[in-house]
């Protein structure tokens, strides 16, 4: 069965069924609704390879992420992926893993799927893959590069809001010695992370000290190692503001495994609020980024070059907010046990 089946069953021409499987807004809604209904009840599977070269289309976009093992990706991947579907569109996915030669050869297959645009995730980014995307007409977004030109739109995140909230809910508890454990040293979106708390610190009076600077790794296991440095200094803080949740969860394994007890003893605030940060104990206050917000933003951004792929890209922005839970409490007065 084809395209000229479904046409004769549902008494319309197969340009009409085309328009129909395709998007196209041209059709009259009753008669779209008719044609669906024959092809659902036929179970009619287009040729997305035959639509592909016609219309020079894929009605697929590739997403590419840095990391499946930490569950914001995941969470990400499900409302992105509902979102297209629901456009009736299709995801191509691919993982990183931190690795650069990973990155170009999933650009490479993309490229060959002919994807209508790519959302990447992933920070480990050079300048060659970029360039062949562009070369080639595909339209890129990325997150928190803050870079946009032909082809090329950013999801920028604006960590200033949450962390404001965060350092001043802190403050107000008391809390005058804050650390920060931030993520992998010379990515785009640790140095934007890392300045936005910085400005923080400074927003409510504070000193801003160096000590209390330690990098990790977006890892459970570079949580465990910053926070762990921390507890070497003679001076302690009282409160640990992390780059993303399992920063903050490897923290909190250390102090857990040190005796020592929080909120009594410590708080600490993640990023990100993934479901995981409400079933630990206590429960982690976190700086929420929306994945569902942020999967939204990424279509809209994708959409926009529909029209004309190699047009201007713009600049998207998600805010951040603070989600309190178990994790803070008032200071301890002690600088150290």
């Amino acid at each position: 069965m084809d395209m000229r089946d479904i046409a004769r069953i549902a008494g319309v021409s197969s340009a009409t069924v085309s328009r129909v499987i395709n998007g196209s807004n041209s059709v009259n809604p009753a008669t779209a609704e008719k044609v669906r209904r024959v092809i659902e009840e036929t179970k009619f599977v287009p040729n997305g390879s035959a639509t592909t070269l016609k219309y020079g289309r894929s009605s697929t976009y590739g997403l590419i992420i840095p990391d499946i093992t930490n569950p914001f990706f995941p969470e990400f991947i499900r409302s992105f992926e509902a979102i297209l579907a629901k456009n009736r569109q299709d995801m191509l996915m691919a993982t990183t893993d931190h690795q650069s030669t990973n990155l170009q050869q999933t650009i490479q297959r993309m490229m060959i799927r002919q994807v209508d645009g790519i959302a990447l995730l992933a920070s480990e980014i050079e300048t060659e893959p970029i360039e062949a995307l562009l070369h080639n007409r595909i339209p890129l977004v990325t997150m928190d590069r803050r870079v946009v030109g032909p082809g090329l739109s950013d999801i920028s995140i604006h960590n200033g809001s949450g962390m404001n909230a965060a350092l001043q809910y802190l403050h107000g508890l008391g809390h005058r010695r804050i650390a920060y454990i931030g993520g992998s040293p010379g990515l785009t979106i640790s140095d934007h992370r890392k300045r936005a708390f910085v400005k923080a610190v400074q927003s409510v009076g504070l000193p801003v000290e160096p000590a209390f600077l330690r990098s990790g790794n977006y890892r459970i296991r570079g949580g465990e190692t910053a926070m762990t440095e921390i507890l070497d200094l003679e001076t302690w803080p009282t409160a640990i503001l992390a780059a993303n949740d399992l920063t903050a969860i490897g923290a909190l394994r250390v102090l857990h495994n040190r005796g020592l007890a929080v909120p009594k003893d410590f708080s600490i605030i993640g990023f990100d609020d993934i479901e995981l940060t409400d079933i630990i104990s206590p429960p982690l206050t976190s700086v929420r980024l929306s994945r569902q917000t942020l999967a939204e933003t990424f279509v809209t951004a994708l959409a926009s070059f529909a029209g004309e792929r190699h047009g201007m890209g713009k600049e998207f922005s998600v805010k951040t907010s603070l989600v309190v839970k178990g994790s803070t409490g008032p200071a301890r007065k002690k600088t150290r046990s």
